[in-house]
């Protein structure tokens, strides 16, 4: 099978709307490998090619989940195949911050981010998140940063995306929140850089006791 025919299968249920197909509700049999791997830098190849039609790549990471082996599959009602990724399936391309609403309420009964008082109390900012493949991830709740480790031996962050897929940060993306990364100093004199989203540390690096300067 080729990727052009996981469409073909799907017919709608791929491509129209925004609401993505319900992979991780469909168990069909597993029909082999397809020599399709999602390079480290975000680049689709098939069969050693790359993929050049954005929109067939758009629409196959729409039918993508991660397996609970850790193995990756293209999935459709009637079938399953698997793909290799060498690291993350996504890359996080952009970002934005969404700033906390603290409007004052009437007194009364209170209600999250309001004081008993009434008085309104400030909502933590929340960063999102935007991959290369359009999905938007808010970095509040369950949902944060952590760091692990790339085919080249580096610890970065990624974030999870939908149904086992996690978004690796772009190297672009990484700088830039960086440049404005606050730093945590730990009991082992270590450093930790990172940025606040949704009232908790999203961290971007780690620094070593002995990597510090004094």
């Amino acid at each position: 099978m080729n990727p052009a025919a996981i469409l073909t299968q799907l017919g709608d249920k791929a491509t129209s709307g925004k609401a993505l197909p319900p992979v991780d509700q469909w168990h069909p049999a597993h029909c082999g490998e397809m020599d399709l791997v999602i390079c480290a830098d975000g680049r689709w190849m098939h069969e050693g090619t790359p993929i050049g039609r954005a929109r067939l790549v758009h629409m196959l990471s729409r039918v993508l989940r991660r397996e609970p082996d850790g193995s990756y599959c293209l999935v459709t009602p009637a079938e399953k195949v698997t793909i290799q990724v060498e690291d993350r399936p996504f890359l996080a391309v952009d970002c934005s911050r969404i700033e906390s609403d603290s409007a004052p309420t009437e007194l009364g009964e209170a209600e999250p981010g309001q004081t008993e008082s009434g008085q309104s109390e400030p909502l933590p900012d929340v960063w999102q998140l935007v991959t290369d493949q359009g999905d938007v991830v808010r970095l509040e709740g369950e949902t944060c940063l952590t760091l692990s480790e790339t085919p080249d031996g580096l610890w970065l962050p990624e974030v999870p995306v939908r149904f086992g897929l996690a978004a690796r940060l772009h190297r672009n993306l990484y700088y830039r929140l960086l440049e404005s990364a606050e730093t945590h100093e730990q009991d082992d004199g270590s450093l930790t850089l990172g940025f606040m989203s949704g009232g908790r540390f999203q961290i971007l690096g780690q620094l070593a006791a002995d990597e510090v300067e004094v």
